[in-house]
């Protein structure tokens, strides 16, 4: 539980840092370049958190025993749940965002935890108590409080198609984390092997595919040598130690448990903001966010059992 809610607390600054670098003048200098950030911004994302998880792995000398991975029927299974979480629920988030805008894609995707812990119950037959479906629907209603931001009763246009990309969102994080831990169920692939291959796999899938797509390799290209490449470097660091305990928290408890805990960051993030930011928060930031965090706590306090003594 511990790791699985420092993934959310880092997840947090890695989402603040990014804000940072996504504000910086290469960014928001034409409409092209402010259609392409975040596409630009999260393949760099995880390109530099896929360089961080080589040195890692490199360090632990692991590199055969990922090949070795990549070839088990495991492997190829988390490289679905790869394609799922990173490409096509990240694509699906940020063509939500462009449609329908920040507020409704914020609140249609905080319902991935429920998803994806209806998913584990189908498919991994994780059983989850009543007061732990409380405490994570608490949890859900604490993020939409915190997302929600009233436009004046207008709607957005290309209402259907944002929705749908919103919802492919939502089932791509979830499918993700659920598939993940069947994958990490073969006691000769760890969490660690099974993050380095997830990140391989998205980052080239969502090079070799999405930013084609999109006509986004050039704009890519020329960020690289600017201010902002450092800004992101860092933020993968941060996002990198958090996709570690996540991944351990999905291998050691279940995938619904570590969605309960790592939804948390929505929360901490006013944390990190008022520290780098001084973004003051407001009552009612303070309060959902005490909401989020304490249903997810409750969430994660005994769904199914451990699937490990860890």
């Amino acid at each position: 539980m511990f790791e699985g809610l420092f993934s959310g607390i880092l997840w947090a600054l890695d989402t603040v840092i990014l804000g940072i670098a996504l504000a910086m003048s290469p960014f928001v200098s034409t409409e092209q370049a402010i259609f392409l950030a975040p596409f630009a911004s999260t393949f760099v994302h995880d390109f530099c958190s896929g360089i961080w998880m080589l040195v890692y792995m490199g360090i632990k000398r692991e590199y055969g025993k990922v090949i070795k991975a990549l070839k088990t029927k495991s492997g190829k299974y988390i490289m679905l749940g790869a394609l799922l979480g990173g490409p096509i629920g990240m694509s699906g988030y940020v063509a939500a965002i462009k449609f329908i805008g920040p507020a409704y894609t914020a609140i249609i995707s905080a319902i991935f935890p429920a998803i994806g812990a209806f998913l584990a119950y189908i498919f991994l037959k994780e059983k989850m108590s009543r007061i732990q479906l409380v405490g994570l629907g608490v949890s859900i209603l604490g993020v939409i409080g915190l997302s929600y931001v009233s436009d004046g009763g207008a709607r957005p246009e290309n209402l259907v198609i944002g929705l749908f990309c919103a919802v492919l969102c939502v089932f791509g994080w979830a499918g993700e984390a659920v598939i993940c831990a069947y994958g990490m169920k073969d006691p000769d692939v760890s969490d660690e092997q099974a993050l380095q291959i997830r990140q391989i796999t998205s980052t080239i899938f969502y090079g070799a595919i999405v930013l084609p797509i999109v006509a986004g390799w050039g704009f890519t290209l020329s960020i690289i040598p600017t201010q902002i490449a450092p800004v992101i470097l860092l933020a993968a660091l941060f996002g990198t130690v958090s996709y570690v305990l996540y991944y351990r928290a999905i291998n050691k408890l279940g995938p619904a448990k570590a969605m309960a805990l790592n939804i948390t960051y929505t929360a901490w993030s006013i944390v990190f903001a008022l520290i780098l930011l001084k973004e003051i928060p407001s009552a009612k930031s303070i309060i959902f966010g005490v909401i989020v965090i304490c249903g997810s706590l409750v969430a994660a306090n005994g769904i199914g059992g451990t699937r490990k003594q860890n």
